[in-house]
């Protein structure tokens, strides 16, 4: 019982951290810009900020214990992610569909984003025992290797898959929600076929947009998956919660710019949507590829 008991005192620990950096954080770049709470949300900001901490606690905390890689391998490779997945892919959207962002607050949100995780990331790697380099690290698999044009069509391949996920999602989910149409100024067309058809006319860009982070999603998956232990099975579980836990728990936290409706219709849209292509990404690049665990590469 000792080492699961151990586990869930780090686990604590790290949760205490990642509260404790955002609040601070947050408070200092980003109380100026953007609007505070009321006082009848400062119970549900606390809830909400304590569960988005444990949850990226707990993720990180997965795959760093699963991970074959230490020290600063580990670090900057989780780093990179971390802020992918929490700061540059969502803010990709808010740059592009938020358009009542005080002054300098989109910036900021960037910069919030690399400091937490340059802070977190190399602390929750020492909470976690894995901040000094082994000397001899667990052989990886060889999964990944394939030809240049194996790695062109599955990449095609995702980043079309992102697209038709994307809206998909978003009209059958998010788009349904009257709050959402209203926040956003747009209408139903009636169905999924018409409306795509009035997406391609009005915002063609949108699609090429998203063609694009489908290939910034299998960038942030690729070391990930480089990293786990195990079957294949362990890597697509970690970049599924990257993608549609840690990354969506965002939207727990009360946002004075978007209506709880709004968050609300997003949260379930994005968590679906996310956690089902990072399981596609992974099952895609690892798809006859030579997985196989550490005791049998040589």
């Amino acid at each position: 019982m000792k080492s699961p008991i151990l586990t869930a005192l780090k686990l604590i620990a790290a949760t205490v951290l990642y509260f404790v950096c955002f609040s601070v954080i947050s408070g200092v770049l980003l109380a100026s810009t953007a609007p505070r709470p009321g006082p009848e949300d400062a119970g549900s900001v606390l809830f909400a900020l304590l569960a988005i901490s444990f949850i990226n606690a707990a993720v990180l905390a997965y795959i760093i214990l699963r991970s074959r890689w230490s020290g600063w391998k580990l670090i900057v490779s989780l780093f990179l992610v971390s802020f992918g997945v929490n700061t540059f892919m969502p803010q990709i959207e808010t740059a592009v569909f938020v358009t009542n962002l005080p002054p300098g607050m989109l910036p900021r949100l960037f910069l919030a984003g690399a400091i937490m995780s340059a802070v977190f990331v190399p602390l929750a790697v020492l909470i976690f025992g894995q901040a000094r380099s082994r000397i001899e690290e667990t052989p990886a698999s060889a999964t990944l290797l394939m030809p240049a044009t194996a790695w062109i069509a599955k990449l095609s391949f995702i980043a079309i898959a992102y697209v038709i996920v994307y809206f998909t999602f978003g009209y059958f989910i998010a788009w349904q929600s009257g709050a959402v149409r209203a926040y956003y100024g747009g209408h139903d067309s009636g169905s999924f076929i018409p409306q795509m058809i009035s997406q391609l006319q009005t915002q063609p860009s949108l699609f090429l947009l998203q063609l694009g982070r489908g290939l910034l999603w299998a960038a942030l998956a690729i070391p990930v998956i480089k990293m786990m232990k195990g079957k294949w099975w362990e890597a697509g579980l970690a970049v599924a919660l990257l993608f549609g836990v840690v990354m969506t728990s965002q939207l727990l936290l009360p946002n004075p710019l978007m209506p709880p409706a709004v968050r609300m219709a997003h949260l379930v849209e994005t968590s679906t949507s996310n956690f089902l292509f990072g399981w596609l990404v992974v099952l895609t690049l690892c798809a006859r590829a030579n997985w196989r665990t550490p005791s049998t590469v040589r």
